[in-house]
């Protein structure tokens, strides 16, 4: 390859580069993307798995739009539900549901 073809090459490589980028910004336009913000992320809800792929916590909203947090114990045994929305703001429960500890 001569030192002439070797510039043609590389011009064609910076062409096809600045034209892929151009194209792209159309194709995929930034958009679309129209529910996260430049500084955050929106979701109805965030779970913490373990490594068996169970939710050991999660933060979100249930069907009637209130917002809480649960924490459930390795075992599943115990559960730790913060919730502003709820009579009782932070509830420990067992597996069954009763409750062992409340606050308001």
């Amino acid at each position: 390859m001569t030192r002439g073809q070797y510039f043609l090459l590389l011009a064609v490589v910076f062409l096809g580069n600045v034209v892929g980028s151009a194209l792209t910004g159309i194709i995929f336009d930034s958009s679309s993307a129209g529910a996260e913000k430049a500084k955050g992320i929106n979701a109805e809800e965030f779970l913490l798995l373990d490594s068996s792929g169970k939710a050991r916590a999660g933060l979100g909203l249930d069907p009637q739009g209130e917002v809480g947090f649960i924490l459930t114990s390795r075992d599943g045994s115990k559960k730790l539900a913060l919730s502003p929305d709820e009579p009782l703001a932070i509830k420990l429960s067992d597996r069954s549901g009763r409750v062992l500890w409340s606050a308001p």
